[in-house]
């Protein structure tokens, strides 16, 4: 791995260690209570307190697991997708319609909106729900990235060659187009992490899904929004916690995708 890869992979690290080990590195319970609420950073709160006057360095170590495994899920699922529907459109055209339509319904729905109408219609969905509407609005977008690219490559000649020779449609994606696409695979699954991130955090910040928790880090700058001029920290750390896990992840997934086409 160069040295560039590793200052844009490093940033992104940290941060998922800290949320994976977080909770068993934590110096007190995320429920303890340390002192008076947004009391200020001290020997006994690094980071001083939150609302409730709890440890916002403990929750901040507790918080970030959930956010991280549902966006990272949702970036793989919806890339996977995407490029398997991108490829199939560029192939077969007449299917490339559909997905074409697909993409402009969901440009015209907000996901923010999908997301609200799902749990309100289905309150027993929590993550689920979350995970279900980013899939399915995600896809469609990306997959028209895909086709466009993948148009080129299914017009060369030995994409012609397989397809002529009789080769399964399975065989056709899998080792002439999804091989030739690989800069974009790891731009998209980049940019997917984002949005998930995105996605994950508004429901979060709004409640929706209670399986990721109170001291999600979302939650954590929704609830302690309105102390922020007593300990700026509790809503900060959490901000950049999810601002340096989502770019620094999206710079390396990129720099990862221009490097494996260099090599070729």
């Amino acid at each position: 791995m160069t040295r560039a890869l590793v200052v844009r992979a490093l940033p992104a690290l940290v941060v998922v260690v800290m949320a994976v080990v977080g909770p068993w590195l934590a110096p007190r319970d995320v429920d303890a209570t340390v002192g008076i609420p947004f009391a200020a950073p001290s020997s006994e709160a690094l980071l001083g307190g939150d609302r409730l006057g709890r440890d916002v360095f403990s929750e901040l170590l507790h918080g970030g697991w959930g956010l991280i495994l549902l966006a990272a899920i949702i970036a793989v699922t919806v890339t996977g997708l995407a490029a398997v529907l991108g490829s199939v459109a560029a192939l077969w055209p007449r299917l490339g319609v559909f997905i074409e339509r697909g993409a402009d319904l969901a440009i015209l729905l907000p996901a923010v909106l999908a997301l609200l109408l799902v749990v309100v219609s289905w309150p027993q969905s929590g993550a689920l729900g979350v995970m279900l509407v980013a899939i399915a609005f995600g896809t469609p977008y990306s997959a028209r990235v895909f086709a466009a690219a993948a148009a080129g490559v299914a017009a060369t000649g030995y994409v012609e060659a397989a397809r002529l020779s009789g080769e399964s449609p399975a065989f056709l994606i899998t080792r002439e187009m999804l091989p030739n696409m690989r800069e974009l695979l790891f731009t998209q699954l980049g940019l997917r992490f984002v949005e998930g991130v995105y996605i994950v955090s508004t429901a979060a910040f709004l409640g929706l899904p209670a399986e990721l928790g109170q001291s999600n880090w979302a939650v954590m700058v929704r609830e302690n929004a309105s102390g922020i001029l007593l300990n700026p920290w509790a809503v900060v750390a959490p901000s950049l916690a999810i601002g340096v896990v989502a770019v620094s992840a999206n710079l390396f997934a990129a720099a990862l995708g221009r490097r494996e086409v260099s090599r070729t």
